[in-house]
């Protein structure tokens, strides 16, 4: 059983010599979004949900993405529309959002 009851991981990678990577969508920015609006939601004693950043998650082409764990449900996103959807939707009730999935 996993502590964390789901775990999201976004992509914050830079390439070098302007290569496509997610932090040329400004995903450093939406991770730290998604961690403030998350905390909003959802009180720290309760859900044990998580968001964290990663490196380099080679889906540039794909970008920006994140993965949501335990399900292993790969997202991109637009904004912070796409952001609240993907935790209103599948952090907290465990719904997937087709539209986003990768």
């Amino acid at each position: 059983m996993s502590y964390y009851k789901r775990h999201a991981f976004f992509c914050i990678n830079q390439r070098a010599n302007g290569a496509i990577c997610c932090q040329n969508h400004g995903a450093d920015e939406m991770r730290a979004y998604a961690k403030e609006r998350l905390k909003e939601l959802v009180p720290k004693s309760a859900g044990r949900m998580r968001i964290n950043s990663a490196g380099c998650l080679d889906r540039c082409k794909l970008g920006p993405v994140l993965v949501v764990y335990p399900e292993g449900i790969w997202y991109t996103y637009a904004g912070k529309e796409d952001i609240d959807e993907i935790i209103n939707e599948h952090l907290l009730h465990g719904r997937i959002v087709e539209r986003l999935k990768i």
